[in-house]
Parts: structure tokens; C-alpha cells; sequence
């Protein structure tokens, strides 16, 4: 099937990315957020992202305009009855999606797919929500979603052929990304090679065997790595890193998916990295 216009659920840093992926590209694209208050915030986070790239000339002011005219902004989900494709990007708590999906399934046009961009729920109980479970699957984005290439298929042991094929063919001929296929397992193939070297960190630093800086600096000059594991950490958000740690670690029971004690204490005392303004480092201007 074609996939023309495209909504997405939430908002927020990785929503609004995911939804300038599409607009970029050419696609009617329809961001829904709770409140009318957010849906404006996730305006002006699109206006001032399009902005920066006409300023480092990434985009000319006529891709700008084409940019945000492809899009919309609403807390009214009748707006995705026509939608081809509608892409959730919400807290990464399995109950909230799961609403999110139970409603979806009710205004979408019954061909439409349901995607889910989460990290680690695993896809037969998001499709599970639905009445449609051949119709969805995972398509999980990395951040920021308009750099990174890759995009992680996430199909369940209901999610039909039909769909991995149209979603694979829409990522890659009109997004641009490289799409990869794996099967619904915890993690999927990235967070569940990538969170217990962060977590392994996070470990060392806390039994101070070398300070933060130190570690960062160990798999940027030795690896290669273009950040360390702990500013990895906080360009992710403490919070998120320790959600996928527990949803592992339920799945797994292995204790190497265990989420630190630094980690927990951490995310008790707000510090969340970026998004709050200090983590394992500080930042300013928040």
C-alpha cells in the first residue's frame, strides 16, 4: 500500500523528529498531542529546528516552507481517520500506549498501520490492544530521529507480511532511513546490545574506578565511539535508560539488564541528563 499521509502521537523531542522526517520528505504529516498547550510547544520545536537548518544551510527557505506546510498540529485524533501510517511516540510506559492504540484502533481507517516507536514493549501485547495485530508493528527511531539513519522493523508473531513490506519499502525509498528487522524480543537488536554496556558504566563510575570523564573519554579515543557511554546516558535520559533496563531485565532475568543503584537513585532526584539539566554532567541554559 502507498503511505501518504502519516500521523504521529506525541509531540515531544523524539515525535517531533520522527514527524520532520516525514514532512521533510514530503508526506502530510499530523502531530496529536494532549493538550492544546503541547501541540504548541511541538510547533514551535519544529519551527525552530527547520530555522537552525536554513541558518547551517541543511535546508533552503523554500524547503522550510515546504516543510511546514506539510504539517499539522492537533489533540483531536478524528484528524487521523485518513491516515496511511500513524507512528506512537509517547512515554515509554506500556499502559499509556496501550490507551493510545485502543483509540487508534477505533478512529483509523481500517487499512491503516499502527506503529509503535518504543524500545523495549514488546509488540504482541501493543497489538494486543488493537483489532488490527497484523496491521501493527514496532518502527523504532533513534535520536535525534532527523540524523540518524537507522529505524528498527519490530515485527510480532501476528504483524503480517504485507505490512513489514509496505513500512520497509516507506522507510527506505521515502524517508530516506535504513531499516533493519528484528524479531519482538526485548530491546530488539540496538538497546539490548547497547543498554548493558551503558549500565556497565554507569557501574564503574559509581565504584569509582575511574571518574566520568575518563570512562567517556576511554570509548571515544579507544572505540571510536563519537560520545562516551555516560554522556550517552544523558543525551537519552536517565529515566528512559532505566524503563528499558527494568523491561530487559522483567524479560531476560539476566544481571547484566539489572538497573544500577546509582541509576535509580538518580532518576529519584530528577537528574535526567539533558532534558532536566544535569545527569552524570551539568548543563546550562535550563
Amino acid at each position: 500500500m502507498a503511505i501518504t499521509k502519516m500521523a504521529v502521537i506525541g509531540g515531544g523531542t523524539m515525535g517531533s523528529g520522527i514527524a520532520e522526517v516525514g514532512a521533510r520528505n514530503g508526506i502530510e504529516t499530523v502531530v496529536v498531542e494532549i493538550d492544546a498547550g503541547l501541540a504548541e510547544a511541538a510547533q514551535q520545536r519544529l519551527v525552530s529546528s527547520a530555522a537552525k537548518a536554513v541558518e547551517r544551510g541543511k535546508m533552503t527557505e523554500q524547503d522550510q516552507a515546504n516543510l511546514l506546510g506539510n504539517m499539522s498540529f492537533t489533540t483531536d485524533y478524528t484528524a487521523l481517520a485518513d491516515a496511511d501510517l500513524v507512528v506512537e511516540a509517547v512515554i515509554e510506559l506500556a499502559e499509556v500506549k496501550f490507551e493510545v492504540f485502543r483509540t487508534l484502533d477505533e478512529v483509523v481507517k481500517p487499512s491503516g498501520i499502527l506503529a509503535s516507536n518504543t524500545s523495549s514493549i514488546p509488540i504482541v501485547e501493543i497489538g494486543g490492544a488493537t483489532k488490527r495485530p497484523e496491521q501493527v508493528l514496532g518502527m523504532h527511531f533513534f535520536n535525534p530521529a532527523t540524523v540518524q539513519p537507522l529505524v528498527e522493523l519490530i515485527s510480532s508473531q501476528q504483524t503480517s507480511d504485507a505490512t513489514l513490506d509496505a513500512v520497509e519499502t516507506f522507510v527506505t525509498d521515502t524517508l530516506g532511513k535504513h531499516p533493519i528487522r528484528t524479531g519482538d524480543r526485548a530491546g530488539f537488536v540496538v538497546n539490548r546490545l547497547l543498554v548493558p554496556y551503558l549500565l556497565q558504566a554507569i557501574e564503574m563510575f559509581d565504584r569509582k574506578q575511574a571518574s566520568k570523564e575518563d570512562i567517556d573519554a576511554g570509548m571515544r579515543f579507544g572505540c571510536a565511539h563519537p560520545m562516551g557511554p555516560l554522556e550517552l546516558c544523558d543525551l537519552i535520559g536517565l529515566d528512559t535508560i532505566q524503563l528499558v533496563a527494568e523491561v530487559l531485565y522483567d524479560e531476560f532475568k539476566e544481571p547484566t539488564y539489572a538497573p544500577p543503584a546509582l541509576l535509580k537513585r538518580m532518576v529519584s532526584a530528577g537528574q535526567l541528563g539533558r532534558k532536566s539539566g544535569v545527569g552524570f554532567y551539568e548543563y546550562g541554559g535550563r
